[in-house]
């Protein structure tokens, strides 16, 4: 029997990339985003059931998860993947700043795994959070986003602990630096000022990981299928770190190795 895999914020990038992914591998999906029209296009695209929906809202959730069992007949994985990036560092950030990360990274995955345990239970599926490297070291400029991702990943791992018992797996990919359609937008943030383009910033970012570029939405969602998968079937609480290396670099070594080149006007 197929699995029936359901995959929140799917409208772009890692999301778009797990539901395409999921549909090749031969799986029946779902799609949910906010976004009626970019929504639609993925699921033209994979063939997947499309369904618009706010994730950080309870009723929305519990329809989604109901509408979803109906149609599939079962659900056994679902992928929390809605996410927002709203920069600033604890003195920058306004409460609505606050709140809105801490709604969607954090609180729709406590959302989606409340309305669908029962399911998961029932298949012996599994849960994937996708967090980030940010929730793993700390960075500046970036409070809200960094914790609400480390709570994700904590979450996921409790959900681990408590379900494990009764067949359900639940873990975290974490990504360094993704090119995504939210990450282009950084991108421009962070170049642009520097009159720096989109492809030349993600130089800039990448220029200390060690595979020296940052990875595609489809590397990241090959690791989110494998948790998902039956290959996986003994991993259960562990944060899974897709991040080519970012996050072994030791910085207290970096001013004696890293080499600055000039740039070529």
């Amino acid at each position: 029997m197929k699995p029936v895999y359901l995959v929140a914020g799917a409208s772009s990038g890692i999301g778009a990339a797990v539901a395409v992914r999921a549909a090749e591998a031969g799986a029946r999906v779902a799609v949910c985003g906010r976004r009626r029209e970019a929504l639609t296009a993925v699921a033209d695209r994979c063939g997947a059931t499309a369904h618009v929906a706010d994730v950080t809202r309870r009723e929305d959730v519990e329809q989604l998860i109901d509408a979803v069992v109906r149609e599939h007949g079962r659900l056994d994985g679902v992928v929390a993947n809605a996410g927002v990036m709203r920069p600033g560092g604890v003195l920058d950030l306004t409460h609505d700043d606050w709140d809105a990360t801490l709604r969607t990274n954090l609180t729709s995955v406590f959302l989606l795994a409340r309305a669908s345990i029962g399911q998961l239970i029932a298949a012996r599926g599994s849960f994937v959070t996708v967090g980030s490297i940010a929730g793993l070291r700390a960075p500046t400029g970036m409070s809200a986003y960094a914790a609400s991702k480390a709570g994700a990943a904590m979450l996921t791992s409790t959900i681990a602990a408590e379900f494990g018992p009764l067949g359900v797996r639940a873990n975290t990919v974490s990504p360094g630096w993704t090119r995504t359609e939210m990450a282009d937008e950084e991108m421009r943030e962070f170049g642009g000022p520097l009159g720096m383009g989109v492809d030349e910033s993600y130089e800039a970012v990448t220029a200390l990981v060690p595979q020296r570029r940052p990875a595609t939405a489809e590397e990241i969602a090959d690791a989110v299928l494998w948790l998902l998968g039956p290959n996986s079937s003994y991993v259960n609480g562990t944060t899974l770190v897709v991040d080519g290396g970012t996050t072994i670099v030791d910085p207290g070594a970096l001013p004696f190795d890293f080499r600055i080149t000039p740039r070529k006007d």
